[in-house]
Order: structure tokens, then C-alpha cells, then sequence
């Protein structure tokens, strides 16, 4: 924890006389949250309430949000031209818009607080499900175009949303509605660790910050635990990844989130020396020139077995990892309803992620780990 000075001033309009007056709020320190890894948002802490700020919500933003989450029975009136909202203390309601918000409720103890979902079957957790299926989280339709109507009689405390530009229109009639919606930037962090981190930015908002840091620490710790378990690996595999739309091969560049993972599994990956934002894009040739006899193929995209792959273009079996079948995707490991496990949990578990790439790459160094998201093509 960081301390600093702080004198805050903010406007109060008075109802009875509608004049402006303004209120000083003076406290001698001030308490900023601990984050490792997260650059997406920060947390201050006053004497009668928090400040949240969202820091990137999206790659290309130029704007900060912040939130005014108050103290319990704190006697304080926060304009908007002071915050972009007012967060109540305790949350009854809430609604995610992302799969990878679902983890953090869970592991907090605060899935019974969400009351809706855009895209209900794409959640694959057992808990949630049982929630949904009870009928305690209702279906708000896709998240491009969010059912207003349903929103807005479930008037939740506030809405978790995320966006590529801030331009949606439903948020913004939640907004005049009094429902205060804040954007998740976790999918813009540029290593796994810190896309974890944001449990922390739950446990702000349910007042669980101790819960979220104990948490954290333990995925960091089994994190770090399985990189040095990987460190001692004898060979490194050479691995592709990816797969072909339409002409153009997608594949992470080696400075992202995915490559990391690669890289801390004590792997080569054959395009790690690659920088940039976003994925690869590369012809059919460049890849089977560089790549035809990589060891391990890993994330062919959303196919599921060596035949898809084979029908789709039989150009895939040039490649040696497809002669030898060593071919591993996560898109097989679903829920109840067909939702990728690994699209909700992955980002929350970053070292159970690690510990399957460990697995397929180096089997002897955990002989009693069963993957948890990556299997074999069919």
C-alpha cells in the first residue's frame, strides 16, 4: 500500500435552495490498492469512499472513467461531473457481459448476485448453470445489442460491460436510466498474470479485497511454481499454433499473452522473435515453410478433430505434427451447453493453463497432472 496527501474538492447542489455550494473533503492520507501485474485500472482509498479508475478499457482509448464507490453509511453526495458514477456500497444485482467475469463472482462467493447474462448458454460452469437453469439469471441476448427492456426492469447495481470503443448504445441508455456501467479492460493486458489480477477489481466492488489478494497470490504462486517446473525440461519442442480463415493464417505474435505462455512453458515457439499488437497474419506458405515439421501444433482454432481439419483444407496434412497426430486444442472442453471452458476460466486460471501446456510439451515433468482445458484432436 502507497500512502500520499490528498485534498479532494468536489460541488454539491442544494435542493432546497438551488444553489451551488462547494464541500471540502480533506483526509491526511490516502491508500492506493497493490497490483503486480495490472496496468488496466487503479484504486484509491479516502476516509468515505473509493476511487476506481479505468485506466485502458480498450486498446486505442483516450479516456479515464472513474467511480465513486462510498463507505457504509458515509454522508457523502458525489456529482457526475466529479465521477462518471456513483457505485452503491453493497451490491445486490449485478450483471457481466464477458465469460471471464464468471470466474471472480465464483471465487468470491458472489455468483448469487448476478442476475443476468448476455449469451447464457456460452457459460460453462456447473454453479452458474444451476443458477440459470433455476431461473436466477436471465438471458439478455447478445452482447452487440444488449435487451434494454430486460436490463432495465432487473435494474441491477451496476453492469460490467466491455467494448473496442466505448460506442454502445444500451450502455448508454443505462446510464440516463440511473445504472451505473463500468468497462472491463482485463482482455487488454498484455500477460496472463495481469489478466488474473483483475479479480482484484471485483473484490473492490464487493468490498473483498482480502478475499481477492489471498486469491491472486495463490494463482500467482502455483504460476510461478510450474515456470520452474518447465525450466527444467531437457528439450524444447518446436510449436505452431493457430490455423487458416479464409487465406490468411492466424497465429500470436510473440509478445503476446499466448507466446508468454509458451514461453514460460519452456517451449520454442517458432515465431516468439515477432512484436506487435494483435495476431499474426501470414499466407499459407510462409507458415508450412517455417512450421512444416514443428513438433506440437497447439490451438487450431475452433476445429475439433484431425478430419475437420482435413476436409476444411487438405493442405494441413503437410504438416509433421498432423502426420504424427500432435495436434491439442481446448475447443473440445466444454460445458453443459457447449460454452469453451477455456474462454471463461482461462484468463481467471492462468496456471492451470500453464500446467497443460507443461503436460503436452514435457510429460515427464508432471506425470500425475491431467489437463484441464487442452485434449488431443479427435
Amino acid at each position: 500500500m502507497k500512502s500520499i496527501k490528498f485534498l479532494f474538492l468536489f460541488f454539491i447542489v442544494s435542493t432546497c435552495n438551488n444553489e451551488t455550494r462547494s464541500v471540502e473533503l480533506e483526509t491526511s492520507e490516502t491508500k492506493q490498492l497493490e497490483l503486480k501485474y495490472a496496468k488496466g485500472f487503479s484504486v484509491k482509498y479516502f476516509e468515505t469512499y473509493k476511487e476506481l479508475t479505468i485506466l485502458k478499457p480498450w486498446p486505442k482509448s483516450e479516456k479515464n472513467y472513474s467511480y465513486a464507490i462510498p463507505s457504509e453509511n458515509a454522508d457523502v453526495d458525489f456529482k457526475s461531473r466529479v465521477f462518471d458514477a456513483t457505485i452503491d456500497h453493497k451490491i445486490n444485482k449485478i450483471v457481466v457481459t464477458s465469460t471471464t467475469h464468471i470466474p471472480a463472482l465464483e471465487l468470491l462467493g458472489v455468483e448469487q448476485t448476478l442476475v443476468g447474462f448476455p449469451g447464457t448458454d456460452y457459460i460453462s460452469s456447473e454453479k452458474t448453470r444451476r443458477r440459470i437453469d433455476g431461473g436466477h439469471v436471465r438471458e439478455l441476448g447478445k452482447n452487440e445489442g444488449l435487451n434494454t427492456e430486460v436490463l432495465l426492469e432487473l435494474n441491477p447495481d451496476v453492469v460490467i460491460g466491455f467494448g473496442v470503443d466505448g460506442v454502445n448504445k444500451t450502455f448508454e441508455t443505462l446510464k440516463k436510466a440511473g445504472i451505473p456501467v463500468i468497462y472491463n479492460g482485463d482482455w487488454v493486458e498484455s500477460s496472463a498474470l495481469a489478466k488474473a489480477e483483475w479479480i482484484k477489481f471485483f473484490g473492490v466492488l464487493f468490498n473483498k479485497e482480502k478475499e481477492a489478494d489471498s486469491i491472486f497470490n495463490a494463482i500467482e504462486r502455483d504460476y510461478l511454481v510450474a515456470k520452474d517446473i518447465a525450466k527444467q525440461a531437457k528439450n524444447q519442442p518446436t510449436v505452431l499454433s493457430g490455423a487458416m480463415h479464409k487465406d490468411v493464417w492466424y497465429l500470436p505474435n510473440g509478445s503476446s499473452p499466448e507466446a508468454q505462455f509458451l514461453k514460460d512453458a519452456n517451449v520454442s515457439y517458432l515465431w516468439s522473435e515477432t512484436t506487435g499488437n494483435g495476431s499474426l497474419a501470414l499466407s499459407f506458405e510462409v507458415v508450412l515453410d517455417k512450421a512444416k515439421d514443428a513438433d506440437l501444433w497447439l490451438s487450431p482454432s475452433y476445429y475439433g478433430s484431425f478430419d475437420q481439419l482435413e476436409k476444411t483444407n487438405s493442405l494441413y496434412t503437410n504438416f509433421k505434427a498432423f502426420k504424427e497426430r500432435n495436434i491439442y486444442s481446448f475447443s473440445n472442453t466444454t460445458g453443459a451447453t457447449g460454452g469453451v471452458l477455456y474462454y471463461e476460466l482461462g484468463t481467471a486460471r492462468p496456471d492451470l493453463v500453464l500446467k497443460d501446456l507443461i503436460k503436452i510439451c514435457h510429460p515427464e515433468l508432471l506425470e500425475d497432472y491431467t489437463p484441464y482445458f487442452f485434449k488431443r484432436l479427435n
